[in-house]
C-alpha cells in the first residue's frame, strides 16, 4: 500500500486499527466534555464550579498516574487498555442514564468525573507507551504526530456536534453517544494482533518501580526541562478551556452553539499544528519548536482575552490551539525518542501528570481567580506566564543539546537503527 510520507505510520495494520478506534471514541469524549461543562454551567451558573469539575476529573491522574505507569510497565498494555476503555464506557452510560432520566445532580457529575479520572490515570500511560509499539522506531515522530492529528480532528468535530446536540436535545444524548463510541475502540483493540512483551522488572516492588520512574525523569536533564515546561503550560495556559462557558455566555453573550464554536476553533488550530508535525521525518530542531510554541501560545491567549466579538474570539483561538498542540506533541515526541522501553510506561505517567494531572490545579486556580479578576483577565495572566516559561526554556536549550543527543543515540543503537537526527534541540 503506497501512502504519502505524512501518513507513513499507517503502513502498520496495528497502528491503523489504533487510529480508527480512537478517532471514533475521541469524538464522543469531546462531546461529553463539552456537554458536561455546559451542564454544570446551566445547573449552577458558577465559574468556580467549572474549575472544580475540571479538578475532580483530572486530579486522580496526578495522584494515580505513577501507579498507572508501573502497571503499564509490568502488565500487558493491550489488556490494560481494554480494561480502562471498558470502564470508561460504563461510566458514560451511567452519566447518560442519570441525565436522560432527569435525576442528575451536581454531585453525580463530580463523582463520575472523578471515577473517569481514575480510569484515565491507568489508560494514558498505557496508551502512550503502547502507541510506539505499533510502529517502527523510524516512524515514531510520524505516529505521535498522526495520533495528535486524530485527537484534534475529534476535537473539532466533537464540540461542534455537541453544541448542536445540546441545543436541540440536551446534554444527555451527548453522554449516550459517547458511551456508544467506546464500542469502536474496544473492538479495534480486540481484533488487533499484539505480541506479548516481557516485563523484566516485575520482581521489584511497586514502590521501587515508581521511584525509578521519577528518578529517571528528574535526573535526565532534557526530559526534566520538557516536563517542567509542559506542567507550567498545563497549569497556567490550558485552563482557558475551563473558562470557555463563561466567555461564551457572559463575555460574548452566546449559548451552547457559541461554546461549541469556540472549542472547535481551538481544535482547528491544534489539528493544523499536529498536521505540520506529520510532515517532519526527524526530530532535529524540535526543542526550539517547543520554546517558540510556548511563547506564541501565551501571546495568543492574551490577544484572545481582549476580544469581545464571537468571530474574532474564534479566530484568535486558532493560533492558540495550533501552538498549544505543537508544544505538547513536540515534547511528547522528544521524550518518547529519549527514554528506554523498560521505563516508557513510568516516564509517560510523569508526562501524564504534567500534561493532564497538573491541569486540575490550573482549573481550580482559574475558577478561583475568575471570580475576583474576571475570566478574560485570568486567561491573560496565564498567557503571560506561558511566555515567561517559553523564554526560560529557550535560554536553557544550549545546555540541553549534548545530553539529548546522547540519549537519542543510545536508544537508536539499542533498537539497532542508528540515525542522523540525534540533535533534537538544535535549529
Amino acid at each position: 500500500m503506497h501512502l504519502p510520507a505524512a501518513l507513513r505510520a499507517l503502513h502498520s495494520r496495528n497502528y491503523r486499527l489504533f487510529v480508527a478506534g480512537q478517532l471514533v471514541s475521541l469524538i464522543g469524549t469531546w462531546m461529553q466534555s463539552v456537554a458536561q461543562s455546559w451542564l454544570i454551567w446551566r445547573l449552577t451558573r458558577s465559574a468556580a464550579l467549572l474549575g472544580f469539575i475540571g479538578f475532580a476529573g483530572q486530579i486522580p491522574i496526578f495522584v494515580l498516574a505513577p501507579v498507572g505507569g508501573v502497571v503499564a510497565d509490568r502488565m500487558n498494555r493491550h489488556r490494560v487498555l481494554i480494561a480502562t476503555q471498558s470502564t470508561m464506557m460504563v461510566l458514560a452510560f451511567a452519566l447518560a442514564a442519570l441525565t436522560l432520566g432527569g435525576v442528575i445532580r451536581e454531585w453525580h457529575i463530580f463523582v463520575l468525573a472523578a471515577l473517569l479520572g481514575v480510569a484515565n490515570a491507568f489508560d494514558i500511560p498505557a496508551r502512550q507507551a503502547f502507541l510506539v509499539e505499533t510502529v517502527s522506531r523510524d516512524d515514531i515522530v510520524n505516529a505521535v504526530a498522526l495520533n495528535s492529528s486524530m485527537l484534534n480532528g475529534a476535537r473539532i468535530v466533537g464540540p461542534a456536534v455537541a453544541g448542536l446536540v445540546v441545543a436541540a436535545f440536551g446534554e444527555g444524548w451527548c453522554f449516550l453517544l459517547n458511551a456508544i463510541s467506546y464500542v469502536a475502540v474496544i473492538g479495534a483493540l480486540l481484533v488487533r494482533h499484539v505480541d506479548d512483551v516481557p516485563h523484566p522488572h516485575a520482581h521489584t516492588s511497586a514502590w521501587e518501580s515508581v521511584v525509578e520512574g521519577f528518578a529517571y525523569s528528574w535526573n535526565t536533564k532534557p526530559v526534566r526541562a520538557l516536563l517542567l515546561l509542559l506542567g507550567l503550560v498545563s497549569v497556567m495556559g490550558m485552563p482557558y478551556s475551563v473558562l470557555m462557558p463563561v466567555i461564551a455566555a457572559r463575555v460574548l453573550q452566546g449559548g451552547p452553539n457559541a461554546y461549541g464554536l469556540l472549542m472547535s476553533a481551538s481544535g482547528v488550530g491544534a489539528l493544523a499544528g499536529a498536521a505540520l508535525l506529520t510532515l517532519r521525518r526527524h526530530i532535529r530542531g524540535l526543542g526550539r519548536w517547543v520554546a517558540v510554541s510556548a511563547i506564541c501560545f501565551g501571546i495568543s491567549l492574551i490577544a484572545f482575552s481582549f476580544s469581545r466579538l464571537l468571530w474574532l474570539s474564534a479566530l484568535l483561538l486558532v493560533p492558540a490551539g495550533f501552538f498549544m498542540m505543537v508544544e505538547m506533541a513536540a515534547s511528547n515526541t522528544l521524550i518518547q525518542s529519549m527514554i528506554p522501553n523498560r521505563l516508557r510506561g513510568r516516564v509517560m505517567s510523569v508526562y501524564s501528570m504534567m500534561f493532564m494531572g497538573m491541569a486540575p490545579v490550573g482549573a481550580l486556580l482559574a475558577g478561583a481567580l475568575a471570580a475576583p479578576l474576571g475570566a478574560p483577565e485570568t486567561i491573560a495572566v496565564g498567557g503571560a506566564v506561558c511566555i515567561a516559561g517559553g523564554l526560560l526554556f529557550g535560554a536553557g536549550l544550549p545546555r540541553l543539546r549534548g545530553p539529548a543527543r546522547e540519549l537519542i543515540v543510545a536508544q537508536q543503537l539499542s533498537a539497532g537503527s542508528p540515525g542522523d537526527d540525534a540533535a533534537p534541540l538544535q535549529e
